[in-house]
């Protein structure tokens, strides 16, 4: 009897873009696309309800960036992998996806001959990056003074993080509370909180924080 193939999700707001991923992946017998997703939360949703694999991710994705949408789905489905697949190459992108929990980075310009074998390595465990991205993971590192570099926002609880998205939406304490079903004064405690976690002091530095981090889109 022949392995079971390896399920994948891909999670792309191009679909000209997926449906190209899903066409060369098509070559490949031991892999099946079961799911595409056109944003980030549809990404989350989808990996929840279909348990798939290896999720296949870019990072400029509307509604949720990739790199979020990486960090639910890694808390929500820990037997699933993700693949970050993007055009961005600097060092700032490539950390954030390992910090949110991704297992590799590839870059889209060598999807052709690297991304088959990626989807491999990491759903057999494997952590897989592009040489590029690997080389700016080391110069970070080293640049940083190492291990102890610690990123701020890996300190915020999962419901801090929803409240800084939000609050960077422009909602107020109130909308919040009505959002997630929780107080005000909850939600007041929570955004204090976070931004004395990340060093923020007033709403338009927590918008900044939120782009800069592609928590949201303008």
């Amino acid at each position: 009897m022949s392995r079971s193939r390896i399920r994948v999700l891909l999670a792309d707001d191009h679909a000209i873009v997926r449906d190209g991923l899903r066409s060369l992946l098509a070559e490949h017998r031991d892999i099946e696309v079961i799911g595409l997703a056109a944003d980030g939360p549809e990404a989350v949703r989808q990996s929840r309800e279909l348990k798939p694999d290896v999720v296949v991710m870019d990072i400029a994705m509307p509604h949720l960036s990739g790199i979020e949408a990486t960090r639910r789905i890694v808390e929500d489905c820990p037997d699933c992998r993700v693949l970050i697949l993007s055009q961005h190459e600097d060092s700032g992108h490539v950390l954030d996806a390992l910090w949110a929990g991704a297992s590799g980075y590839l870059l889209k310009r060598a999807a052709g001959t690297e991304l088959a074998e990626g989807i491999r390595a990491v759903h057999q465990g494997g952590v897989v990056l592009h040489p590029l991205a690997a080389r700016l993971v080391v110069e970070a590192y080293l640049r940083c003074g190492g291990a102890d570099q610690v990123d701020r926002y890996e300190r915020l609880t999962a419901r801090e993080r929803e409240v800084l998205i939000l609050v960077a939406e422009g909602y107020t304490n109130q909308q919040i509370a009505e959002m997630l079903h929780l107080s005000p004064k909850t939600v007041d405690r929570h955004r204090t909180s976070l931004m004395a976690k990340l060093d923020l002091h007033d709403r338009t530095e927590v918008v900044k924080y939120a782009l800069r981090r592609q928590l949201i889109e303008v």
